[in-house]
């Protein structure tokens, strides 16, 4: 596998679109970071980190549905920053999506954070993916 953050967006975007409560897949440090802004921000209900037969183990994400309308909380998950073409943003110049509506996920030198956070801390960064 040559993009992992893809993979992992690839099968979020899949499990929504078949509306699926839980998806599988296998982790890795970063992964855990977006995981977890996607938690924070209010995308995903639940997610559980398990150790399993790979050596970094899996994550369980609980996707988040409206409960009447059956509405994925997750409109749109795109990948930024691609291997053969990497997106770099300085601090003054991060992407806002959908003029602060949605979220651009920054790997910073202070760590992964939203496009928000950064610009607060003023650090650039590889933007990774838009979420709203």
């Amino acid at each position: 596998m040559t993009d992992p953050v893809a993979d992992y967006l690839t099968r979020v975007r899949n499990a929504v679109a078949a509306k699926h409560r839980i998806v599988e897949i296998p982790a890795s440090n970063l992964k855990k970071e977006i995981t977890k802004i996607l938690f924070e921000k209010g995308y995903i209900l639940n997610y559980k980190f398990e150790e399993g037969s790979n050596p970094q183990g899996t994550i369980k994400i609980a996707l988040k549905y409206h409960p009447v309308s059956k509405v994925s909380a997750i409109k749109s998950l795109s990948r930024a920053s691609k291997p053969g073409l990497r997106k770099y943003a300085k601090s003054d110049n991060l992407p806002r999506v959908i003029n602060g509506l949605g979220i651009a996920i920054i790997s910073t030198s202070k760590g992964v954070m939203t496009d928000k956070e950064a610009r607060n801390q003023k650090v650039g960064g590889e933007v990774l993916c838009h979420v709203y």
